[in-house]
């Protein structure tokens, strides 16, 4: 009990980027060709038009591997009291939110680039904290 409180930021914030990537993998795994064609359509004017399929099959896989990162330092912390896996499911989603800011970036869409700030920021903070554990 005492690691679950005295790590409570840490482990908050790993449940934060676990629901994130967890959902987000899994509905583009079991709606596919709907996230396949909203993809297509936002990306048209971009120069990522070609690419869609393929740079959505590298984004869902890093979102997977960012929660099951996630989700093993999550349980490092509780059970061995150790950070490894936690910092590297942190890394992995600051740099798969990072992937996401250039897609909406060179899409152009402004304000979706400003939600994934809102994202970034406590995965950053996150990282910070595991570096200072």
């Amino acid at each position: 009990m005492k690691s679950i409180l005295a790590n409570s930021p840490e482990l908050l914030l790993l449940l934060f980027l676990i629901v994130t990537f967890l959902q987000s993998g899994l509905d583009k795994l079991f709606d596919w060709k709907g996230n396949l064609s909203w993809l297509k359509t936002h990306f048209a004017n971009s120069p990522f038009k070609n690419m869609v399929p393929l740079l959505t099959l590298l984004i869902t896989v890093f979102e997977a591997l960012s929660a099951l990162l996630c989700i093993v330092g999550f349980f490092e912390i509780i059970v061995q009291k150790q950070v490894s896996f936690a910092l590297y499911g942190s890394i992995s989603s600051c740099m798969t939110l990072l992937m996401l800011l250039l897609g909406q970036r060179l899409a152009k869409d402004y304000e979706g680039a400003k939600t994934i700030v809102v994202y970034f920021i406590p995965s950053i903070v996150l990282v910070i904290l595991l570096q200072l554990s």
